[in-house]
């Protein structure tokens, strides 16, 4: 189904991905401050997935990827795909699942892990 998962970049600022069914990032937010932010723009996504614009690029090296839009605002960068069927695929993804995706949150640093 997907799911938007919530951690923290080096910097200590917070970032959301999307993953695919599979487990396969599709795009990376840009990087917040604070985790309410982050949390609140995962909402916002998930409620206007419909109305969200995704912008085509080819990069210099012929990889394709796009940048997701929402009210104007410039939310995150897709991964690099290799063909344009690719990119369209995870973008049908985010369309079809992002509404109903679960949000993981993995920012704490508390996590023990044990063998």
């Amino acid at each position: 189904m997907g799911a938007f998962v919530i951690s923290k970049r080096f910097n200590d600022e917070y970032k959301f991905v999307f993953t695919s069914r599979k487990g396969k990032i599709i795009f990376t937010s840009l990087s917040y401050e604070l985790k309410f932010e982050c949390e609140e723009d995962i909402e916002k996504l998930k409620e206007n997935i419909e109305s969200a614009d995704f912008l085509k690029f080819k990069s210099s090296n012929g990889k394709y990827y796009f940048k997701l839009i929402l009210k104007g605002s410039h939310l995150a960068t897709s991964r690099k795909y290799t063909t344009s069927l690719r990119l369209q695929k995870g973008i049908d993804e985010i369309v079809k699942y992002g509404s109903i995706a679960e949000i993981l949150d993995f920012s704490a640093n508390d996590f023990v892990f044990e063998d």
